[in-house]
């Protein structure tokens, strides 16, 4: 990415933000938040379909974000975060996410979805850095 770790670990970190730019994520409520850690509910919608997911978020600013999930329509779900400052002051981001649905049927039918979701969500990211910071200046002041 061509933003710097402290920017893009701020636009990560600001969950409450996350209707605003991401594909299907009608709503979200920060119920604590410090430092640390966060504990925030996001709720999801796909045409009449919606469903709320509460996690917990574990922040090492600037390095690196964790959610845990605590309860939803899923049988598990943990992603990580990983933003490493590059010489030129871009940085590297490693994502990883790991769900397991409930239902198998449904994990069958969703799993022909993901890899194009997934895809849309990366591209709202980047698409929400270049409204923030502009699209070629890692040295800019995070405002996330």
């Amino acid at each position: 990415m061509r933003w710097s770790a402290e920017q893009m670990y701020d636009l990560v970190a600001d969950v409450g933000r996350y209707a605003e730019f991401l594909p299907w994520v009608v709503a979200t409520r920060v119920k604590s938040d410090s430092e640390h850690e966060m504990i925030a509910d996001m709720l999801v919608g796909f045409s009449a379909l919606r469903e709320k997911f509460t996690s917990r978020v574990l922040k090492e600013r600037p390095s690196a974000i964790k959610v845990e999930y605590i309860e939803g329509p899923l049988k598990r779900l943990e992603n990580t975060w990983s933003f490493k400052p590059e010489p030129d002051g871009g940085c590297t981001i490693e994502f990883c996410v790991d769900f397991t649905f409930r239902s198998a049927i449904f994990e069958k039918l969703a799993g022909q979805y993901l890899d194009a979701a997934f895809r849309k969500m990366v591209a709202a990211f980047e698409k929400r850095a270049e409204q923030l910071y502009g699209n070629s200046s890692p040295s800019a002041v995070s405002v996330a």
